[in-house]
């Protein structure tokens, strides 16, 4: 059995290790300490946490100032409240001078299930690849996510780290490299390229497995970098055949897909994109029961490979 994490628990205590050898990093919080998991950080090191209340635009501009005199802010609340309400904050505030802002959302996608569409953040990394000078990163499992919270104190400038609320499984291996703008190949396939990130890496290794019982071969390509992507290395993992998916937990317009389609756009390719419809979320009892009805499964990705096939 895959063994599953909560990735915002390994992010709450990898952030008070990294923090506790390095007096640079300060944390804020929005309220959400004990859903973003900064609650940690509070306890251990309670001098360097600021609890900003349900105030993200004031939050994000006080992290700008905490930058401008060496610190290393990591701005922690809801994806859904950090790229909307502090929208203009980051944008001028952060992006246009290129700070050392390490921007942290949390429950991303539809993984706040039970709080509906006002909760549910489904166009998070349109608004965020959209801005100059903004890195995009989606960490696939906890592996991944301490490496890339190394990366992020190590880079001089804005990052935005989406982290969802459900469990996840270790997919990756402790020792796999994480290195900005690179693809990591999941599963070997000769048929079919799918990219996909966070949540769908999963859902796609399953399709792939379902697949190989009807002789059908894809390839699985782990995106934890969204921005920046190289049209190089995104092309370096298209099959002969040029049939090309992607999935993500995210609203197809503007998220991973529209990226990769950029990248290849000089090429002759065929590709399907798999997200969310241009529709707002919704509640529901379970995580799965919402995934489900927005087509996010393996079943779907199945589905879509099986149409390149057919006359």
């Amino acid at each position: 059995m895959i063994r599953k994490e909560s990735i915002r628990d390994i992010y709450g205590k990898e952030l008070v290790k990294l923090a506790k050898n390095n007096s640079n990093i300060i944390v804020l919080d929005a309220d959400l300490s004990t859903s973003t998991k900064t609650n940690y950080f509070e306890e251990e090191i309670p001098n360097r946490f600021f609890e900003m209340g349900i105030a993200e635009a004031n939050m994000v501009s006080v992290a700008a100032g905490l930058s401008l005199n060496g610190f290393i802010p990591f701005v922690n609340t809801f994806s859904v409240f950090l790229t909307g309400r502090a929208y203009d904050q980051i944008r001028q505030g952060i992006a246009v001078p290129k700070l050392n802002v390490k921007l942290i959302g949390s429950s991303c996608g539809l993984s706040d299930f039970a709080d509906g569409a006002t909760h549910q953040s489904i166009e998070d990394i349109a608004i965020m690849r959209a801005l100059p000078n903004m890195v995009v990163l989606v960490p696939v499992d906890s592996y991944e996510l301490v490496k890339i919270l190394y990366f992020s104190i190590n880079y001089n400038g804005p990052v935005y780290i989406r982290l969802t609320r459900s469990l996840v499984p270790i997919i990756t291996d402790e020792n796999d490299p994480f290195s900005l703008g690179k693809m990591n190949v999941i599963a070997e396939g000769d048929d079919i390229s799918i990219f996909a990130c966070g949540v769908m890496v999963e859902k796609a290794l399953e399709s792939s497995n379902l697949l190989l019982r009807e002789n059908i071969s894809m390839k699985v390509i782990n995106v934890s970098t969204i921005k920046p992507i190289d049209p190089n290395e995104v092309k370096k993992h298209i099959t002969k055949k040029k049939y090309v998916i992607t999935a993500e937990e995210h609203s197809i317009i503007g998220g991973l897909g529209s990226a990769i389609l950029e990248a290849l756009e000089d090429e002759p390719i065929i590709l399907r994109r798999i997200g969310v419809n241009d529709i707002f979320g919704q509640s529901a009892s379970n995580y799965d029961e919402l995934m489900n009805f927005y087509n996010l499964s393996a079943k779907k990705i199945v589905n879509c490979a099986r149409n390149f096939f057919q006359k």
